[in-house]
This record gives structure tokens, C-alpha cells and sequence, in this order.
């Protein structure tokens, strides 16, 4: 079931995305080589402990994930893109590292990921993520109300075409509000002018991510992280939304 949101809900989803934004911000400061993925970790946790907020992640124990999550961010590595379960690991001068969090104030949720070059960047890797940003404003400024689902997935999909990568269906985006997840699920390759029809109200996690060379993906023995099934690195760009009666809000900007 699809639920609409008020402008009173969306702007408390938007106290959410705010936080979000800054705690993303503050983690990416601070992603050095030499940082270990677990400082990264416990910052969170007291960001989110000092805010008040609750992690949406902690004790998360769905069908695809070997249950439950005890951690409140997804840091992902190199050819790791999804889902990446903090753990002692030392970042390296060249590292591609995804950030992905969801997090509830009040009883409202909002959901954001970005990836990011640690130290010198190569210019493959700073390609692959600006085609995850560019597929993901390309999604935002078709979700506008008349327009359907499948629009946003045609968009992702055309950007992916552009750049020359290949399109996983298994992971996408989703809607969110009281909950992580919620009706409907977006994949990030589709046809235009299909699918559900979007109306002001509808909020969702739109999150296209790439690997280099590959559409296929892999399972960690940890149970959790996602890893490009070739080796090939991986980038992700996600941001929270709200149908308006024109442009989208980006409510994790």
C-alpha cells in the first residue's frame, strides 16, 4: 500500500534529511586514509544518540540479510556497494567509499547515501560516481506529479547508458515515511510512461548505484555486504524526496 503524506508529515521527514545531510557531511570530513571504518561507525552512533534520532539499520533483519544489522551505518568499500557492514578496516590513499544511512526523528524517516574518493581519487572512480549523481538529479526532476514510476527508472537507466555501465534490478529505491521501507519499489532501469502514477504526497529513496563493468552482484560471508560480482568498483547516490505539486524536495539535501 502507497501512502500519502501530508505537508506537515513532509516537513517533519525534512527535520530527518536535514540531520541526515549534516551527519553524512560530518563522516565525510572526517573519511581520511588512515581512518578505520569503525571510528566512522561509533561517530554516528553519537551523532544520532546527541540528536535524539533512532537508527533504522540497528537490529534491521529482512529477508535478503543474515539478521540482525547491529550497526547503524553501511559503509562500503571499493567493489563493496551496498549494505557494507562496518568492521576493522583501515582506509587506504584511493579508496572508493559508499555512506549510506537511514535514520527516525519523531517517528519519521528519511534515507541518503554517497560515495566518495578517500585521498587521491582516480578519475575512473570520479566518473562512476558522477554518473550515480547525475542519474539521481535526472530521477529527481522527472518525479513530478502526472508523470509515472517507470519516468524515474527510464531516467537512471538512460544515465547509466550514457556512461556506458550496466543496470542491477535486484536493489533500488523504495518508498519510506513511518517506516524504511515502504510501497513502492523503484528499480533503477525501466520504461517511461509506465508503472504507477505519481501524485504530490509520495515520498521515496531514490538510490541509483553503478559497478564499472557488471550487473551482477555478490554476498559477503558476513551476510550483509554487497560487492560488484566481478571485483569491479562501485559507486551509489541516494537522496529523499517528496512529490510536490511541481518540483520534487529534496528532503536530504
Amino acid at each position: 500500500m502507497v501512502e500519502l503524506k501530508t505537508t506537515n508529515e513532509i516537513e517533519a521527514m525534512r527535520v530527518t534529511g536535514a540531520f541526515i545531510a549534516e551527519l553524512l557531511a560530518d563522516l565525510a570530513a572526517r573519511a581520511k586514509p588512515g581512518v578505520n571504518l569503525l571510528d566512522l561507525e561509533h561517530r554516528a552512533r553519537h551523532l544520532i544518540e546527541e540528536r535524539g534520532a533512532v537508527s533504522c539499520y540497528w537490529d534491521y533483519s529482512p529477508s535478503f540479510g543474515r539478521g540482525p544489522f547491529r550497526n547503524v551505518i553501511c559503509l562500503s568499500v571499493n567493489d563493496a556497494v551496498l549494505h557494507g557492514l562496518p568492521h576493522d578496516y583501515v582506509l587506504q590513499d584511493g579508496d572508493l567509499l559508499t555512506m549510506d544511512i537511514a535514520v527516525s526523528i519523531d517517528g519519521w524517516v528519511a534515507d541518503s547515501a554517497r560515495s566518495l574518493i578517500v585521498g587521491v581519487p582516480r578519475a575512473e572512480d570520479q566518473r562512476l560516481i558522477e554518473a550515480t549523481e547525475r542519474a539521481l538529479t535526472a530521477a529527481i526532476a522527472v518525479a513530478r506529479p502526472g508523470n509515472r514510476l517507470g519516468d524515474i527508472s527510464a531516467a537512471i537507466g538512460a544515465v547509466a547508458a550514457d556512461y556506458g555501465y550496466p543496470v542491477n534490478t535486484e536493489f533500488g529505491g523504495h518508498g519510506l515515511g513511518r517506516t524504511m521501507h515502504e510501497d513502492p519499489h523503484i528499480p533503477n532501469i525501466g520504461r517511461a510512461g509506465r508503472g504507477m502514477k505519481l501524485r504530490r504526497g509520495l515520498t521515496l529513496a531514490i538510490e541509483p548505484w553503478f559497478a564499472l563493468t557488471t550487473d551482477k552482484i555478490i554476498f559477503d560471508d558476513d551476510g550483509w555486504t554487497i560487492r560488484s560480482a566481478d571485483g569491479s568498483r562501485t559507486a551509489h547516490s541516494e537522496h529523499t524526496i517528496a512529490v510536490t505539486d511541481g518540483d520534487a524536495l529534496v528532503l536530504t539535501r
